[in-house]
């Protein structure tokens, strides 16, 4: 007869058994993944010492982390506001709490580490559950598979940040929409619905992209309605649909957000990365052009695993992409899956979101890797494929579905060893250069410094300084100055300078390259040389002290003119341009710069757009009598401008090589006109950089 303990054992044991049943296919998951995490985290940790990331954005995470967890909403630097410069509000959230209970300095990559590789293993269970009912469940092992094989999905869970973790989010909003679709209207459940909606509502605020979910879901919820309410049964559709309207809630989170605090509704980082607002990429053609051809790039190079991908993938893989492509809906109609191959097909397609972005191919291609999933699913359905079309033949082939499925996974883990490689390198590179620059800022920099940074993560994060971000990810107010190009910068670095200094650097570190604008930058303090590297901006980034000096230099020509001033376009400072109707045509952030020259015995710094062809502007006469025009423009080689004012052609102009030439024309006499639109030509194909134009009357 069974004693008391024996039938209590006997009772909790069957709920112990299914709990271990339940648990027992993700074994392999949790031990695979586990011990990828090991190794390359052991691998870093042997090159480092400590623990290091190979991307300095990851501590801009950390430093949104830190804020928090000091109870700043998104406050970017001490003593300063909210920033836009959060590409994801959840991603530094989850890290708080962490930072907070003493994951600090860098043992908080430790945190990120873990949630990293924890969302790896949830994607390679979540591509698994998606492929199997179009791909069947051997054949869609390989899927699962080729998200711990696929080098761009370990680099990203290495990295600190959020790449990862988003591409699971995607996954499972992705599965729900059509697990959803699939049941019948009977099974759609409010609970299941909320599910839903929180995901909407989660996705974007993880990062921008985010926002694809939110969509499937809106769209999934309109088109497939709940069941009727057991009270209502006659409940009318278009209120069952109606729930819909709250997944749009999501992606206006961050923008109002945004609107409320900043009084824009874009991101710092929208700003800087995006081409549609970009001034120079941003219309028309030009637009419509830069996508393409980044579009041309991820087909013909990225997909073929050339050159920025060829440490990810295979080289020749771009007809088995396409192949898998393709075989999905081919998949889907086999197994009478059509809604679920058609979602899976979006979700693979959207991978082109990123060729609207204009750092398309920056920090590994980090921005399209949360939509590969959808392409493994894509080659385990071409592995189906191919084995119900050997098992029409033979029954027994129907197994090498199976094989093709995996022998997919394997080519990925052929090149994991150089991912590998690259994560151990790149970490190296950011701990020599970023981090160690910025404990040299903490030893060596008085307290109160501020210092300026186009790398704004490390620098930030570890120096215990003050930080103005030229680019504009974490500064308010700076991504339209760093986006229009280095001469923009300088001419707000004067209206800032003339309001006061104190709002300006009082040190930069910077590649100085990047910078482009020497102007500013004083002594050189201390640099930090990395050589074998690929991922840093730079083989140098120096620490230099802050001059402004220079700031004003170009203000008034080097000769006072004989007359009264009575309007002045300074070509390069945004607001000026804007007020004088100057037109940048088709140009780029190249073309803006910062220049200076010797003139009269001087040295005069100005903003100037070079390269042009046309300068079109007006400038505000008022009703006055005679007035003249002085000019400061450049050339590389002689070069002579016309001057037109309207139709008629009022002067030209002999620049000189190299250094500033100012020049004077008259104007026609007095039109009764208040505005007068001039226009400066190159002759013979020239060209010739503007910086300057002042009106004074006679």
């Amino acid at each position: 007869m069974p004693t008391a303990v024996q039938s209590e054992q006997s009772v909790q044991s069957p709920p112990l058994s299914a709990i271990a049943k339940r648990w027992a296919p993700y074994a392999s998951v949790v031990v695979a993944t586990a011990g990828l995490a090991a190794y390359v985290v052991r691998e870093v940790l042997k090159r480092c010492g400590h623990p290091a990331v190979p991307l300095d954005d990851a501590f801009i995470h950390f430093q949104y982390a830190r804020r928090l967890a000091g109870g700043h909403f998104f406050s970017y630097v001490e003593g300063e506001g909210y920033s836009s410069g959060a590409t994801s509000l959840l991603w530094p959230t989850l890290l708080a709490p962490l930072y907070l209970i003493g994951l600090r300095d860098l043992t908080i990559i430790w945190a990120a580490w873990g949630l990293g590789f924890l969302a790896l293993g949830a994607l390679a269970v979540e591509t698994y559950r998606l492929a199997a009912p179009l791909a069947g469940r051997v054949v869609s092992i390989g899927a699962g598979a080729m998200v711990l094989c696929f080098g761009g999905y370990v680099w990203c869970a290495a990295s600190g940040m959020e790449v990862v973790p988003l591409a699971w989010v995607l996954a499972f909003a992705l599965r729900q929409c059509i697990e959803w679709g699939e049941s019948p209207e009977n099974e759609r459940t409010p609970p299941r619905r909320r599910l839903l909606l929180v995901i909407s509502l989660v996705a974007p605020l993880l990062r921008p992209e985010g926002m694809l979910a939110s969509l499937l879901i809106f769209a999934t919820l309109a088109f497939f309605p709940a069941a009727s309410q057991a009270n209502s049964p006659q409940s009318s559709v278009w209120r069952r649909r109606a729930p819909a309207l709250l997944a749009l809630v999501g992606p206006l989170v961050l923008p109002l957000l945004n609107l409320a605090l900043t009084g824009h509704a874009a991101s710092s980082t929208t700003m800087v990365k995006w081409l549609p607002g970009n001034p120079y990429y941003g219309q028309g053609w030009a637009l419509v052009a830069a996508v393409q051809e980044n579009a041309r790039i991820f087909f013909e190079t990225l997909l073929d695993g050339k050159e920025w991908s060829a440490i990810y993938v295979p080289s020749g893989a771009k007809p088995y992409a396409i192949a898998g492509l393709l075989a999905i809906p081919v998949a889907g109609a086999l197994r009478g899956r059509l809604l679920r191959a058609g979602l899976v097909l979006v979700m693979a397609i959207s991978i082109l979101v990123p060729c609207t972005y204009l750092t398309f191919l920056w920090n590994r291609l980090r921005y399209l890797w949360p939509f590969a999933f959808a392409w493994f699913i894509g080659l385990s359905c071409l592995g189906y494929c191919v084995g119900e079309l050997l098992a029409s033949i033979r029954p027994q082939l129907r197994a090498v579905g199976a094989v093709v499925s995996l022998a997919f996974a394997g080519a990925l883990a052929s090149h994991l060893g150089w991912t590998i490689d690259d994560v151990v390198g790149s970490a190296s590179a950011i701990d020599r250069q970023q981090v160690a620059l910025a404990r040299w800022a903490d030893a060596t920099l008085p307290p109160e410094a501020r210092i300026g940074v186009n790398d704004t993560g490390a620098i930030g994060y570890l120096s215990n300084r003050r930080t103005f971000d030229v680019v504009g990810l974490t500064t308010p107010g700076e991504a339209r100055y760093w986006v229009a190009g280095a001469g923009s910068r300088f001419e707000h670095y004067e209206r800032l300078g003339r309001a006061s200094l104190d709002r300006l650097p009082t040190h930069f570190i910077v590649y100085r390259h990047w910078m482009a604008c020497d102007a500013v930058l004083g002594d050189e303090l201390h640099a930090e040389t990395v050589t074998d590297q690929t991922i840093l901006g730079g083989t140098t980034m120096t620490a230099f002290s802050a001059r402004y000096d220079l700031l004003g230099s170009g203000d008034a020509p080097s000769a006072t003119p004989q007359g009264k001033l009575i309007d002045e376009l300074d070509v390069a400072d945004l607001e000026s341009e804007a007020l004088h109707d100057y037109e940048i045509g088709v140009t780029r952030e190249s073309d803006n710069q910062a220049l200076s020259y010797d003139l009269d015995d001087r040295i005069i710094a100005d903003g100037a757009r070079v390269g042009r062809l046309v300068d079109q502007f007006t400038l505000q006469r008022g009703r006055r009598g005679a007035a003249f025009v002085v000019a400061r423009l450049v050339a590389d080689v002689p070069t002579d401008v016309e001057v037109h004012a309207g139709t008629a052609v009022v002067a030209t102009l002999h620049l000189v090589e190299g250094g500033w030439s100012e020049r004077r024309f008259d104007l026609p006499g007095d039109s009764g006109e208040e505005t007068i639109a001039l226009s400066l030509r190159a002759r013979e194909g020239g060209r010739f950089g503007s910086a300057h134009y002042w009106l004074y009357e006679k």
